[in-house]
């Protein structure tokens, strides 16, 4: 790597709180398969394996940071707090807040169609930085950078919030928007009596918009609909972009 790359990414480093001992494994977690595939002629790896692996290390360390910030919140409340952060919407907020969409590696493509802004390749990337952070300084690095970046939202929690579940927010929002509702439709499920899995799917004017598997009925409707909100909040921010640049 350059000096001019090099210095480049020190200010990456300092917006997220750490300074990298191999700083190609940050450069990587900015590379995109497009940029990848664009570009064979400089060998470069993209950063969906980094992507894999942060998913898995967010949450390991949200989900024990919930439970010690909140001693009070019982199993499902410490479930519905970590999906409310690591989530696509949340982690492209994220992504925004470092300015990590301006060091990305994108193909000419990508780049035309405004890659930078789309949430689903800010979330990524964001989940690929913490992997290489992981990667570089360990899991008490990884720790000490992800109580920074979520410690707000770990220790100020609306309860009220938590307990407002996908289903009714989801089916609010359709209501305002298509004057209808979601439907839910049991597609499948497997297992002994005692212990069946299921698998739903959520339908908005007849269209799949999310699955949800879960031990229950109710446990998978209610991960279709928080999959489904994620969906109508990208479409909902495509349409919003579109109009400004107009």
């Amino acid at each position: 790597m350059n000096d001019d790359k090099r210095r480049e990414l020190e200010g990456l480093e300092i917006s997220l709180g750490y300074r990298f001992r191999d700083i190609t494994l940050l450069s990587q977690a900015l590379t995109h398969r497009s940029y990848v595939n664009e570009n064979p002629e400089e060998n470069l790896s993209d950063n969906e394996r980094l992507e894999f692996l942060g998913d898995a290390v967010l949450n390991l360390v949200i989900s024990h940071n919930a439970m010690e910030g909140n001693p009070d919140f019982q199993e499902g409340e410490l479930s519905k707090l970590r999906s409310a952060m690591v989530n696509e919407t949340s982690l492209a907020l994220k992504a925004r807040e470092f300015s990590i969409g301006s060091y990305l590696l994108l193909g000419r493509g990508e780049d035309s169609t405004n890659g930078r802004e789309k949430n689903s390749i800010l979330s990524d990337t964001y989940e690929a930085v913490i992997a290489s952070i992981y990667l570089d300084g360990g899991l008490d690095a990884a720790f000490l950078v992800i109580g920074k970046h979520f410690s707000d939202q770990v220790e100020n929690v609306d309860r009220g919030i938590l307990h407002q579940d996908c289903k009714t927010r989801l089916q609010e929002m359709v209501q305002g928007l298509y004057r209808s509702t979601p439907d839910y439709v049991l597609a499948d499920e497997w297992g002994p009596d005692h212990n069946k899995t299921f698998r739903v799917e959520l339908l908005i004017n007849s269209e799949i918009y999310g699955e949800g598997e879960g031990k229950s009925k109710k446990e998978a409707e209610q991960e279709a609909a928080r999959k489904a909100l994620d969906r109508l909040e990208r479409e909902l921010e495509a349409k919003s972009e579109i109009s400004d640049h107009r």
